[in-house]
Protein backbone atom coordinates (compact mmCIF):
# COMPACT_ATOMS: atom_id res chain seq x y z
CA UNK A 1 0.00 0.00 0.00
CA UNK A 2 1.35 3.39 -1.00
CA UNK A 3 0.57 6.17 1.41
CA UNK A 4 -0.24 9.60 0.03
CA UNK A 5 2.31 12.22 1.04
CA UNK A 6 1.17 14.51 3.79
CA UNK A 7 0.13 18.05 2.95
CA UNK A 8 3.29 19.26 4.67
CA UNK A 9 5.39 17.74 1.89
CA UNK A 10 3.78 20.08 -0.62
CA UNK A 11 3.62 23.15 1.64
CA UNK A 12 5.59 26.08 0.30
CA UNK A 13 8.27 27.41 2.63
CA UNK A 14 7.19 30.46 4.55
CA UNK A 15 8.45 33.62 2.97
CA UNK A 16 10.62 35.67 5.30
CA UNK A 17 12.10 39.15 5.33
CA UNK A 18 15.78 39.55 6.16
CA UNK A 19 15.88 42.99 7.77
CA UNK A 20 19.29 44.43 8.57
CA UNK A 21 19.31 47.57 10.72
CA UNK A 22 22.28 49.91 10.22
CA UNK A 23 23.09 52.49 12.89
CA UNK A 24 23.26 55.91 11.24
CA UNK A 25 23.21 58.20 14.30
CA UNK A 26 23.20 58.01 18.10
CA UNK A 27 20.41 55.60 19.01
CA UNK A 28 18.97 55.67 15.46
CA UNK A 29 18.97 52.78 13.00
CA UNK A 30 17.81 52.58 9.40
CA UNK A 31 16.42 49.61 7.53
CA UNK A 32 16.93 50.39 3.85
CA UNK A 33 14.40 49.06 1.37
CA UNK A 34 14.90 47.90 -2.18
CA UNK A 35 14.74 50.62 -4.84
CA UNK A 36 12.69 48.34 -7.12
CA UNK A 37 8.93 48.32 -7.57
CA UNK A 38 6.85 45.73 -5.66
CA UNK A 39 7.80 42.21 -6.77
CA UNK A 40 7.31 38.68 -5.51
CA UNK A 41 11.08 38.54 -5.05
CA UNK A 42 11.37 41.56 -2.72
CA UNK A 43 8.07 40.97 -0.93
CA UNK A 44 7.26 44.66 -1.13
CA UNK A 45 10.16 45.57 1.17
CA UNK A 46 10.89 48.78 -0.70
CA UNK A 47 10.41 51.29 2.13
CA UNK A 48 12.97 52.77 4.50
CA UNK A 49 12.14 52.36 8.19
CA UNK A 50 13.74 54.10 11.17
CA UNK A 51 14.15 52.62 14.65
CA UNK A 52 14.96 55.10 17.39
CA UNK A 53 16.01 54.32 20.96
CA UNK A 54 14.20 56.14 23.78
CA UNK A 55 14.02 55.73 27.54
CA UNK A 56 10.88 53.60 27.27
CA UNK A 57 11.70 51.52 24.21
CA UNK A 58 12.08 51.76 20.45
CA UNK A 59 10.11 54.17 18.29
CA UNK A 60 9.54 52.80 14.79
CA UNK A 61 8.88 55.17 11.91
CA UNK A 62 6.84 53.35 9.23
CA UNK A 63 5.99 49.67 9.58
CA UNK A 64 6.32 48.28 6.06
CA UNK A 65 4.07 46.56 3.53
CA UNK A 66 2.64 43.54 5.34
CA UNK A 67 1.92 41.79 8.61
CA UNK A 68 4.89 39.53 8.03
CA UNK A 69 7.16 42.54 7.56
CA UNK A 70 5.82 44.05 10.79
CA UNK A 71 6.62 40.83 12.63
CA UNK A 72 10.19 40.91 11.34
CA UNK A 73 10.47 44.58 12.30
CA UNK A 74 9.27 43.80 15.82
CA UNK A 75 11.98 41.16 16.20
CA UNK A 76 14.62 43.63 15.04
CA UNK A 77 13.39 46.19 17.58
CA UNK A 78 13.49 43.66 20.40
CA UNK A 79 17.08 42.86 19.51
CA UNK A 80 18.08 46.51 19.71
CA UNK A 81 16.39 47.33 23.00
CA UNK A 82 15.13 44.91 25.63
CA UNK A 83 12.19 47.18 26.39
CA UNK A 84 10.63 46.50 22.97
CA UNK A 85 8.53 48.97 20.96
CA UNK A 86 7.06 51.97 22.77
CA UNK A 87 5.46 53.82 19.83
CA UNK A 88 4.99 53.91 16.08
CA UNK A 89 5.00 56.97 13.81
CA UNK A 90 3.55 56.76 10.29
CA UNK A 91 4.68 59.34 7.73
CA UNK A 92 1.79 58.92 5.25
CA UNK A 93 -0.95 56.53 4.18
CA UNK A 94 0.65 54.54 1.35
CA UNK A 95 0.51 50.80 2.08
CA UNK A 96 4.25 50.11 2.04
CA UNK A 97 4.50 52.49 5.00
CA UNK A 98 1.70 51.33 7.32
CA UNK A 99 0.58 47.77 6.55
CA UNK A 100 2.77 46.33 9.31
CA UNK A 101 0.70 48.20 11.94
CA UNK A 102 -1.48 45.28 13.00
CA UNK A 103 1.50 43.56 14.65
CA UNK A 104 1.81 46.27 17.26
CA UNK A 105 -1.53 45.83 19.02
CA UNK A 106 -2.31 48.57 21.52
CA UNK A 107 0.95 50.45 20.90
CA UNK A 108 0.33 54.14 20.14
CA UNK A 109 0.53 54.64 16.36
CA UNK A 110 1.02 58.35 15.70
CA UNK A 111 0.21 60.12 12.44
CA UNK A 112 -1.28 63.30 11.11
CA UNK A 113 -5.11 63.33 11.44
CA UNK A 114 -5.47 63.44 7.64
CA UNK A 115 -3.20 60.41 7.30
CA UNK A 116 -5.31 58.50 9.81
CA UNK A 117 -8.47 59.32 7.82
CA UNK A 118 -6.91 58.41 4.48
CA UNK A 119 -5.58 55.11 5.82
CA UNK A 120 -9.08 54.24 7.05
CA UNK A 121 -10.86 55.21 3.83
CA UNK A 122 -8.36 53.81 1.31
CA UNK A 123 -6.81 50.90 3.20
CA UNK A 124 -9.08 48.16 1.86
CA UNK A 125 -8.49 49.22 -1.73
CA UNK A 126 -4.75 49.28 -1.13
CA UNK A 127 -4.95 45.80 0.38
CA UNK A 128 -6.68 44.38 -2.69
CA UNK A 129 -3.90 45.74 -4.89
CA UNK A 130 -1.09 44.58 -2.59
CA UNK A 131 -2.47 41.04 -2.47
CA UNK A 132 -2.54 40.99 -6.27
CA UNK A 133 1.03 42.25 -6.48
CA UNK A 134 2.65 40.24 -3.69
CA UNK A 135 0.50 37.16 -3.16
CA UNK A 136 1.57 35.01 -0.21
CA UNK A 137 3.78 37.73 1.26
CA UNK A 138 0.55 39.46 2.27
CA UNK A 139 -1.06 36.48 4.00
CA UNK A 140 -2.96 37.56 7.11
CA UNK A 141 -2.40 41.28 6.46
CA UNK A 142 -5.22 43.68 7.26
CA UNK A 143 -4.91 47.48 7.06
CA UNK A 144 -4.85 49.00 10.55
CA UNK A 145 -4.97 52.83 10.54
CA UNK A 146 -2.98 54.89 13.04
CA UNK A 147 -4.72 55.40 16.38
CA UNK A 148 -3.11 58.61 17.73
CA UNK A 149 -3.22 62.02 16.06
CA UNK A 150 -0.20 64.32 15.93
CA UNK A 151 -1.51 67.79 16.68
CA UNK A 152 1.51 69.71 17.99
CA UNK A 153 4.89 70.79 16.69
CA UNK A 154 6.80 68.59 19.13
CA UNK A 155 6.38 64.89 19.87
CA UNK A 156 8.11 63.61 23.02
CA UNK A 157 8.45 59.86 23.54
CA UNK A 158 10.52 58.29 26.29
CA UNK A 159 12.57 61.43 26.82
CA UNK A 160 13.42 61.85 23.13
CA UNK A 161 11.90 64.82 21.31
CA UNK A 162 11.00 65.13 17.65
CA UNK A 163 9.96 68.23 15.75
CA UNK A 164 6.92 67.38 13.66
CA UNK A 165 6.55 68.92 10.22
CA UNK A 166 3.02 68.51 8.78
CA UNK A 167 3.38 68.90 5.02
CA UNK A 168 1.82 67.62 1.81
CA UNK A 169 2.56 67.07 -1.85
CA UNK A 170 3.47 63.41 -2.17
CA UNK A 171 0.04 62.77 -0.65
CA UNK A 172 -2.56 64.99 0.95
CA UNK A 173 -0.75 64.62 4.30
CA UNK A 174 2.99 63.98 4.63
CA UNK A 175 4.77 64.01 7.97
CA UNK A 176 8.49 64.71 8.31
CA UNK A 177 10.27 64.30 11.67
CA UNK A 178 13.41 65.99 12.92
CA UNK A 179 15.13 64.04 15.69
CA UNK A 180 16.38 66.80 17.95
CA UNK A 181 19.03 64.62 19.55
CA UNK A 182 20.92 63.88 16.34
CA UNK A 183 19.59 66.37 13.80
CA UNK A 184 18.42 63.53 11.57
CA UNK A 185 15.50 64.46 9.31
CA UNK A 186 13.17 61.56 8.57
CA UNK A 187 11.52 62.85 5.41
CA UNK A 188 9.18 60.03 4.42
CA UNK A 189 8.29 60.04 0.74
CA UNK A 190 8.79 63.76 0.34
CA UNK A 191 12.39 62.73 -0.44
CA UNK A 192 13.67 59.99 -2.72
CA UNK A 193 17.29 59.26 -3.57
CA UNK A 194 18.38 57.26 -6.63
CA UNK A 195 14.85 55.88 -6.86
CA UNK A 196 12.10 57.40 -9.00
CA UNK A 197 9.49 59.28 -6.95
CA UNK A 198 5.95 57.91 -6.98
CA UNK A 199 3.01 60.14 -7.85
CA UNK A 200 -0.41 58.43 -7.44
CA UNK A 201 -1.62 61.17 -5.08
CA UNK A 202 0.86 63.92 -5.93
CA UNK A 203 0.29 67.66 -5.97
CA UNK A 204 3.51 68.86 -7.58
CA UNK A 205 3.27 72.48 -6.43
CA UNK A 206 2.60 71.44 -2.83
CA UNK A 207 5.43 68.91 -3.03
CA UNK A 208 7.90 71.56 -4.17
CA UNK A 209 6.74 73.84 -1.34
CA UNK A 210 7.36 70.99 1.12
CA UNK A 211 10.84 70.49 -0.30
CA UNK A 212 11.54 74.19 0.26
CA UNK A 213 10.56 73.75 3.92
CA UNK A 214 12.84 70.74 4.30
CA UNK A 215 15.70 72.51 2.53
CA UNK A 216 15.45 75.25 5.15
CA UNK A 217 16.27 72.79 7.94
CA UNK A 218 19.91 72.38 8.87
CA UNK A 219 19.71 68.60 9.10
CA UNK A 220 22.77 66.51 9.90
CA UNK A 221 21.41 63.77 7.64
CA UNK A 222 18.23 62.98 5.73
CA UNK A 223 16.58 59.59 5.83
CA UNK A 224 14.47 59.53 2.64
CA UNK A 225 11.42 57.36 2.16
CA UNK A 226 13.29 55.36 -0.49
CA UNK A 227 17.00 55.19 -1.23
CA UNK A 228 20.20 55.48 0.82
CA UNK A 229 20.86 57.79 3.75
CA UNK A 230 21.66 61.30 2.56
CA UNK A 231 24.25 63.46 4.33
CA UNK A 232 24.50 66.13 1.62
CA UNK A 233 20.92 67.15 0.83
CA UNK A 234 21.02 65.40 -2.54
CA UNK A 235 17.71 63.63 -1.91
CA UNK A 236 15.90 66.98 -1.80
CA UNK A 237 17.61 68.49 -4.85
CA UNK A 238 17.25 65.29 -6.88
CA UNK A 239 13.57 64.92 -5.99
CA UNK A 240 12.90 68.54 -6.97
CA UNK A 241 14.81 68.16 -10.25
CA UNK A 242 12.83 65.05 -11.12
CA UNK A 243 9.47 66.67 -10.38
CA UNK A 244 10.41 69.74 -12.41
CA UNK A 245 11.53 67.59 -15.35
CA UNK A 246 8.44 65.38 -15.14
CA UNK A 247 6.02 68.30 -15.19
CA UNK A 248 7.85 70.11 -18.00
CA UNK A 249 8.00 66.92 -20.06
CA UNK A 250 4.28 66.31 -19.73
CA UNK A 251 3.40 69.94 -20.46
CA UNK A 252 5.53 69.91 -23.61
CA UNK A 253 3.96 66.62 -24.68
CA UNK A 254 0.48 68.08 -24.28
CA UNK A 255 1.36 71.08 -26.45
CA UNK A 256 2.76 68.70 -29.08
CA UNK A 257 -0.43 66.65 -29.03
CA UNK A 258 1.25 63.42 -27.93
CA UNK A 259 -0.74 60.59 -26.39
CA UNK A 260 0.34 58.64 -23.32
CA UNK A 261 1.76 55.74 -25.34
CA UNK A 262 4.01 58.11 -27.25
CA UNK A 263 5.19 59.78 -24.05
CA UNK A 264 5.99 56.45 -22.40
CA UNK A 265 8.08 55.48 -25.43
CA UNK A 266 10.25 58.59 -25.15
CA UNK A 267 13.89 58.36 -24.10
CA UNK A 268 14.62 59.27 -20.49
CA UNK A 269 17.44 61.70 -19.66
CA UNK A 270 20.56 59.99 -18.29
CA UNK A 271 20.29 61.61 -14.85
CA UNK A 272 16.93 59.88 -14.29
CA UNK A 273 17.10 56.78 -16.49
CA UNK A 274 19.34 54.98 -13.99
CA UNK A 275 17.07 55.50 -11.00
CA UNK A 276 15.51 52.50 -9.33
CA UNK A 277 12.05 51.48 -10.60
CA UNK A 278 12.55 53.21 -13.93
CA UNK A 279 10.95 53.33 -16.46
CA UNK A 280 7.98 51.80 -14.59
CA UNK A 281 7.50 54.77 -12.28
CA UNK A 282 7.72 57.21 -15.18
CA UNK A 283 5.02 55.25 -16.99
CA UNK A 284 2.85 55.28 -13.88
CA UNK A 285 3.35 59.02 -13.46
CA UNK A 286 2.27 59.61 -17.05
CA UNK A 287 -0.96 57.76 -16.27
CA UNK A 288 -1.41 59.64 -12.98
CA UNK A 289 -0.65 63.17 -14.12
CA UNK A 290 -1.02 63.54 -17.88
CA UNK A 291 -4.82 63.68 -18.19
CA UNK A 292 -5.03 66.77 -15.96
CA UNK A 293 -1.96 68.43 -17.49
CA UNK A 294 -3.38 67.81 -20.96
CA UNK A 295 -6.72 69.38 -19.99
CA UNK A 296 -4.97 72.44 -18.60
CA UNK A 297 -2.66 72.83 -21.60
CA UNK A 298 -5.37 72.33 -24.21
CA UNK A 299 -8.68 73.62 -22.83
CA UNK A 300 -11.72 72.72 -24.84
CA UNK A 301 -12.98 75.45 -27.16
CA UNK A 302 -16.54 76.67 -27.36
Amino acid sequence: MVCAPSAAVFAAPKKAYDLSPVQVADGLWMIEGSTEYFTSENGGAIVNCALIETGTGIVIVDTGPSRRYGEALLEVARGLNGRGVTAIVITHHHPDHFFGNQVFGATPIHALPETRALAASEGDGFADNMYRLLGDWMRGTEPVPPNADIASSLLEIGGRTFQTLPLSGHTGADLALLDQKTGTLIAGDLAFLNRAPTTPHADLDAWRAALSTLEGIDAAAILPGHGPLDRSGQSLTQTRAYLDWLEATLEDAALEGLDMVEIMASELPPEFAGMGAMPQEFHRSVAHLYPQIEREALPLGN
